[in-house]
């Protein structure tokens, strides 16, 4: 049956691409390259296991709290959010608030993961819902549709998951063993070993590390021993990358004698608290840098945001569902002791640093700068628009930055930061917002006119300077 409503084909070839530079540069040189994905938070389970997914809300709407936010923006009840509504309630809900999302990045998002890869050329609205759920559904229940299939269709050649340091990381090496052709990798993750937030909840985590290293941890010094173990065995499995996630950066010199006999002491239960996190947080997460360098791993700090600020939504629902904000602390000049003290000592490993208050941008972006040396293209990164800023005119920020003070063609490129297997289009995004940029500025007079040359630098940044730098 031909489906008779009537929506103008969203988005054509052209989107974003403004002059026909940008189209050469988009079309000659960025579409067809291959996508290193070196930050998401994909489950690896998911992509091992290769389920068909049950219904487009499980693959699209499920734990997406950008979706979420928009729809309680919208008024939505919570249950169509992340309750018990039923998938299809879900997605219909979802339906009424996207014709509402204009100027928002979910407008543009929605429709390129409905484009690529259902081929769902048109826009979402409450006339179409039934028919592009079911069509979405039904593309769902294909081999085509599988999430090892959906990732090859994105040209994948390699990602970087978010691991616990106590995962043990069966679905990687499973993903190994079966000759999946794309290079899922574990990263680690060791923030909730470091950064005491719960003290209850910090002390269940610690057992937990506790049993997979078959150790007890009595003191600072047994929980790094602990934390290098894990280091080495996810280095074997075949991680290059570590990350770090911070409201506000820790200072990294207070940690003392005193300190540490006291730690030991809520270690082994006789203090319920410890009265110094962000000091054991600094001394760690230096420490840390240390073994990475070891490693020659790449160092991820993500700083600026402070995390769930509902507190009734977080006991209703927990983290990660979109009560987020951007933080007002400065931290640069406590990054800048950290990386001048590792670097001073020769254990600086390769740092990339993402900010999420676009106020710090130039002030991060000359930070970097500061720690670059012969043999690696730009060491120290401003990394890539990060969570509230990944879109059009973040994304412009950051490479405007990046570009007036220090080079963007050593420039890493766009990752996902995502939990969802249909985000890679954002990689599409960033290329065709790339392209337009120096297209533009080729057709002002303010680049060489030579799209051959120009041409290798978009390559690079959407793919050569990133594997050159992970090593991948």
């Amino acid at each position: 049956m031909t489906h008779s409503i009537k929506n103008k084909e969203v988005f054509g070839e052209s989107f974003l691409l403004e002059s026909a530079k940008a189209e050469n540069l988009y079309f000659g040189y960025a579409k067809e390259m291959p996508i290193i994905d070196y930050h998401n938070h994909l489950e690896p389970d998911v992509i091992s296991n290769n389920q068909n997914f049950r219904s487009p809300t499980a693959i699209w709407l499920d734990g997406d709290h950008y979706k979420w936010r928009a729809m309680r923006n919208f008024g939505i009840d919570e249950q169509f959010i992340s309750g018990k509504a039923s998938d299809l309630e879900k997605f219909k809900q979802w339906s009424e608030v996207v014709p509402y999302t204009l100027r928002n990045p979910l407008f543009h998002w929605t429709h390129l993961e409905l484009k690529n890869p259902f081929a769902i050329k048109e826009y979402l609205s409450p006339k179409n819902a039934d028919f592009v759920y079911h069509q979405m559904n039904e593309c769902l229940q294909t081999s085509d549709f599988l999430p090892q299939s959906i990732i090859q269709n994105f040209k994948v050649e390699a990602l970087c998951t978010t691991d616990d340091p106590s995962d043990d990381l069966t679905y990687h090496k499973a993903l190994k063993k079966s000759g999946f052709k794309i290079q899922v990798l574990p990263a680690f993750r060791p923030d909730s070993y470091i950064n005491i937030i719960n003290p209850e909840q910090y002390l269940s985590n610690i057992k937990k590390l506790e049993n997979v290293c078959e150790t007890s941890i009595e003191s600072v010094s047994d929980l790094l021993n602990a934390l290098q173990s894990r280091i080495n065995y996810f280095a074997e499995v075949g991680a290059k990358v570590a990350d770090h996630g911070f409201e506000y950066f820790p200072d990294t010199t207070k940690w003392n004698i005193e300190l540490e006999t006291e730690f030991s002491e809520f270690l082994k239960g006789n203090n319920p608290t410890f009265s110094n996190p962000e000091a054991l947080c600094g001394y760690l997460l230096k420490e840390l840098c240390k073994m990475y360098a070891e490693k020659d791993w790449v160092q991820q700090f993500h700083v600026g945001a402070t995390r769930n600020n509902n507190s009734e939504m977080l006991k209703k629902i927990g983290i990660n569902a979109g009560y987020d904000a951007i933080s007002e602390q400065y931290f640069a000049q406590r990054l800048s002791v950290l990386l001048d003290e590792l670097n001073s000592a020769g254990q600086l490993t390769k740092t990339i640093i993402y900010n999420l208050n676009p106020t710090f941008n130039e002030v991060l972006a000359t930070l970097a700068g500061n720690f670059n040396e012969g043999g690696i293209k730009s060491k120290v990164q401003f990394g890539a628009a990060w969570w509230f800023l990944d879109q059009l005119d973040g994304m412009k920020k950051q490479m405007n930055t990046l570009s007036n003070i220090g080079l963007i063609s050593t420039f890493v490129g766009m990752l996902t930061d995502s939990r969802s297997l249909l985000s890679f289009s954002r990689h599409d995004y960033f290329r065709r917002l790339l392209c337009n940029m120096f297209g533009s500025e080729m057709e002002k007079g303010l680049l060489p006119n030579d799209e051959e040359w120009v041409g290798k630098i978009i390559q690079d940044i959407c793919y050569h300077n990133t594997k050159n730098y992970f090593e991948i």
